[in-house]
């Protein structure tokens, strides 16, 4: 009775009440946009190309289905969250945009966000012409003309467009980061035909299976939380200051260093990489020279082997984490924020052994987020080869971002709560 009486209490409180309803509205308009078809495309095709292919079907579960069903919002959040990667990466290579991410006060994330957002719209328009071309290719779909192409390029470019302003809205005026939870609603979307699908192909031979993979999904669910929520914490101590009566500092707190620092954005960046030659391959599959057509049709078929996939896979996400981790996370400014605020780790002289201190110890416990995010990317295979159900649904990348949005919701809700003096969850 105390869930049913916490979640009364959302509703009591008007401002977080409003919050609430103002993100389910949007997420019903998700929804809407994840099902309205683009006109003149015959999706009977695209349904059994996206469920023979195990990437492809993995990046159809983030956008709630839309890429099969060649909605309007076919290409999801996906050219947003490319760009605002590449941003990231290109803050190692340029000075004044590392300045603008990192120290120039909330006016310089702004701006960098409008980055991320202008280039978001070249990003979508090319992965939009390099879908229709991939599908073309594979007489998925009928060749269009000129105009059929530039108008369905144009209509998903919108559409991707779209969905990042429907994001932002979410972070700016609802509950919690408004990408994840649109992520978030795409995999929890595509559950109910998943279980149908399940109940269709039910087979009672295989009850042991299903027991196997339900125990497995348990696991992977504490394990995610578990890992979600590990921190190594660095212990810091602030000398005591005197200006002129007052005494400054004279206690101790910590840095809390995240287990898994980098969060789902290696996985992600990784399935871009994979995305790409086997794509190429397929357009190339198709060449008038057969020279091509034969070195296409192998890369494809390397890309389409499980234990090749599965390595290459694993590889990517491992050293995606420590990139991403280092291009995000600098110990350097750590190190330099601490002194100047008179703090030092005990044992550790201030300055450059601090920096080096911190960055020995961020590297240890990556190494573990890492191995794990590895682990989770290539799971539905394992789960896949052990009790021979193929599920994408309730796959390990789509368990860490759906556990990780509802702990990340759930604490900035106790923290309404916590504001307004109701007990949290």
């Amino acid at each position: 009775m105390k869930w049913f009486e916490k979640i009364a209490q959302l509703f009591k409180v008007k401002e977080l009440r409003n919050k609430i309803l103002f993100v389910l509205g949007l997420l019903m308009i998700f929804s809407l946009v994840s099902n309205i078809p683009v006109p003149g495309i015959n999706t009977e095709k695209l349904r059994g190309f996206f469920q023979g292919n195990q990437l492809f079907g993995l990046i159809n579960i983030f956008t709630g289905g839309a890429m099969q069903n060649f909605s309007i919002g076919m290409l999801g959040l996906g050219p947003y969250i490319t760009s605002t990667i590449i941003l990231q990466l290109l803050t190692m290579i340029f000075p004044k945009l590392k300045e603008m991410y990192h120290e120039s006060g909330t006016e310089g994330q702004k701006k960098f966000n409008q980055y991320g957002r202008i280039l978001t719209v070249p990003l979508a328009a090319m992965q939009g012409y390099a879908m229709m071309t991939l599908l073309i290719s594979q007489q998925i779909i009928n060749p269009l003309s000129a105009f059929q192409m530039f108008t369905v390029i144009a209509i998903v470019t919108a559409g991707a467009v779209f969905l990042m302003w429907i994001g932002e809205l979410i972070s700016e005026k609802g509950i919690g980061n408004g990408v994840s939870i649109l992520i978030f609603a795409g995999i929890i979307g595509r559950i109910p035909s998943s279980i149908q699908q399940l109940i269709a192909t039910y087979n009672p031979s295989q009850i042991p299976s299903y027991i196997s993979f339900l125990v497995v999904a348990v696991l992977v669910i504490i394990g995610v939380v578990l890992i979600n929520e590990a921190q190594r914490k660095i212990p810091v101590a602030y000398a005591k200051r005197i200006r002129g009566r007052r005494v400054y500092g004279g206690f101790s707190t910590y840095l809390p260093l995240k287990v898994n620092q980098a969060g789902v954005i290696p996985i992600i960046f990784a399935l871009s990489i994979m995305l790409f030659p086997g794509m190429i391959a397929k357009f190339f599959s198709v060449s008038a020279n057969p020279t091509i057509a034969k070195i296409a049709t192998s890369i494809g078929n390397i890309f389409q082997d499980p234990v090749f996939y599965a390595v290459v896979y694993f590889v990517l996400v491992v050293a995606f984490t420590f990139f991403y981790t280092s291009v995000t996370f600098d110990p350097k400014a750590i190190s330099e924020n601490i002194q100047k605020n008179g703090g030092f780790v005990p044992g550790i002289r201030p300055g450059e052994n601090t920096a080096s201190f911190i960055s020995h110890v961020l590297n240890k416990i990556t190494l573990v987020g890492a191995l794990f995010l590895g682990v989770i990317a290539v799971l539905p295979s394992i789960i896949q080869g052990a009790t021979g159900i193929a599920s994408m649904t309730i796959g390990g990348t789509a368990v860490l971002i759906v556990v990780s949005v509802v702990l990340e919701t759930v604490k900035q809700v106790e923290g309404q709560l916590t504001m307004r003096d109701y007990e949290g969850f």
